[in-house]
């Protein structure tokens, strides 16, 4: 604790590339920005730390024009500007990676990086620039591929593509590992170091703090839309920042793991059919009650297709057998299989898991319409649907401004809590989540685990895909590896290791010279 300090250049602007000073924000019952000071110097990776809902991500919507503030004063290289739109911000110099993606799900890839260029960059060599760009940082992309056929991960690298394509002084990068592997985030750092070297200035949001601590110099640390201080994350460690971020002490648990022989509650066997043209194959997987199951693999394998195949939004129509307990679901839709206890997050939290122009208690009854207790005979009961999605919020610290307000008006990780939180709340007796704590602080993220541990202790069966391999090796019981939309065999989890599981994410058996 004794590394936070004042930021020292804070009010000297020769030395910065970007000063926000005293930017304040109120939305009705919430001050998401108070007063808040940051000072990026040129060169530098400066790291906005803050648990969900400290006013992160309003702070750099402000920054690049998509927010106003109420008071405040913004200066780019010590000049004092407004930035009343995205265009002028890029105008400027800034450019943005979002955590939500701001694409057209209907339109290609390069569509999308052209609509976000503008007419001035996006000319005839622009295929081959964007190409050429993506494979120089490893952030492959296929520009002819319709976005809505891509997985968040693909889509991130869509978004920092188009982003760096522009070239801009000051780069925004929010959450931009949250879905990307271990290999495609070491990608990524090394393009943020070449942008350093090359006196770019970075601002870096993220809740992973083993990343500020490779990266950053400098830190701000938000809690309830004030400046708490700045510290050096290369001296300071992780626990005291966490500290420093949330007001307590989190310490994460790990999952003892149990070999005692328990029934089979969800089986596949021998599938081999396509989900809109993408293969996805399973030879056999199996869920017993109390069981934890890991899914890893690379974004765009097969993550989302076998997703849908397991939720009941893709019906089998090739070879194959799914069962849950004993009964036979391959033909069944989601709600029918919500019917016989199970329960489902996918991984867009934003369109998938919640509509965005719906309220918060519209949204908890999305995935609640067989529930007696909120609908019967077509009528929906009010109060039990506001109690249901306060008992939601107050259970996963969800910060909003009402439950009558909408999905979108949510940070990125109290929208994930909410959608998280609303599936784990009903007990359900298979729960299939998709990226369960993409985005969300380290509080949230323990809550999450916790409730996951607790499902299985008390006999539900736990299916977790996630692109964050210490998640998966610290919770589950067993591990299995998508490649290329083939699921390969669940080995417990004391067979793996992290290099072991990159490799397998790969395709390769082994890694070298083991």
């Amino acid at each position: 604790m004794s590394a936070l300090k004042a930021n020292p250049n804070m009010g000297n602007s020769h030395f910065m590339q970007l000063e926000l000073r005293a930017i304040t924000k109120a939305y009705p019952g919430v001050v998401a920005n108070d007063a808040v000071d940051l000072a990026v110097a040129r060169g530098e990776i400066h790291a906005l730390l803050g648990e969900n809902g400290a006013g992160k991500s309003t702070l750099m919507k402000i920054l690049f024009g998509l927010v106003q503030p109420d008071q405040g004063q913004i200066l780019i290289n010590g000049t004092a500007v407004r930035l009343s739109s995205p265009n002028q911000a890029k105008a400027m110099g800034l450019g943005m990676v979002q955590q939500h993606f701001a694409l057209f799900e209907g339109m290609s890839v390069l569509e999308n990086i052209a609509l976000g260029l503008g007419n001035a960059a996006a000319d005839a060599n622009l295929r081959s620039r964007a190409v050429e760009l993506a494979e120089r940082y490893g952030l492959a992309i296929d520009p002819d591929a319709l976005v809505f056929t891509l997985s968040a991960g693909e889509k991130q690298r869509i978004e920092i593509v188009r982003t760096m394509l522009a070239d801009p002084d000051i780069l925004i990068l929010d959450e931009p590992t949250s879905v990307l592997t271990p290999l495609e985030t070491e990608q990524l750092f090394t393009a943020i170091e070449k942008l350093k070297d090359a006196g770019k200035s970075v601002v870096f949001i993220t809740h992973k703090l083993d990343e500020v601590q490779r990266l950053c110099t400098n830190a701000t640390i938000l809690r309830r839309g004030k400046v708490i201080g700045t510290c050096d994350p290369r001296v300071t460690s992780p626990a005291d920042i966490g500290t420093m971020m949330l007001g307590q002490t989190i310490v994460m648990n790990q999952r003892v793991q149990s070999n005692e022989a328990r029934p089979v509650l969800l089986e596949a066997m021998n599938i081999d059919d396509n989900v809109d043209g993408l293969p996805i194959k399973i030879e056999a997987l199996s869920i017993a009650r109390g069981d934890i199951l890991g899914v890893a693999g690379v974004a765009g394998n097969g993550q989302d297709e076998l997703y849908r195949v397991l939720s009941g939004e893709h019906r089998l129509t090739g070879a194959g057998q799914l069962h849950f307990n004993g009964e036979s679901i391959a033909r069944l839709s989601p709600n029918a299989r919500r019917q016989l206890g199970c329960a489902f997050v996918p991984e867009e939290r934003l369109g998938h898991s919640a509509v965005p122009h719906l309220s918060l208690n519209d949204n908890a009854l999305l995935t609640n319409l067989i529930d007696a207790s909120l609908t019967k005979y077509g009528l929906i009961n009010r109060p039990a649907q506001r109690s249901t999605a306060q008992t939601i919020s107050d259970t996963f610290d969800v910060r909003h401004a009402g439950t009558n307000k909408s999905a979108k008006s949510l940070s990125g990780g109290n929208l994930q809590k909410f959608v998280v939180g609303r599936e784990l709340l009903k007990n359900p007796k298979l729960i299939i989540i998709n990226q369960p704590t993409w985005g969300v602080d380290l509080g949230a993220a323990k809550r999450i685990r916790d409730e996951m541990v607790r499902l299985a202790e008390q006999g539900s069966a736990v299916l977790v895909i996630s692109q964050d391999l210490d998640e998966l090796l610290g919770l589950c019981d067993r591990l299995a590896v998508l490649n290329q939309g083939r699921l390969g065999p669940a080995k417990p989890i004391g067979e793996w290791t992290v290099e072991r599981l990159s490799h397998a994410m790969l395709g390769e058996t082994e890694a070298p010279g083991t």
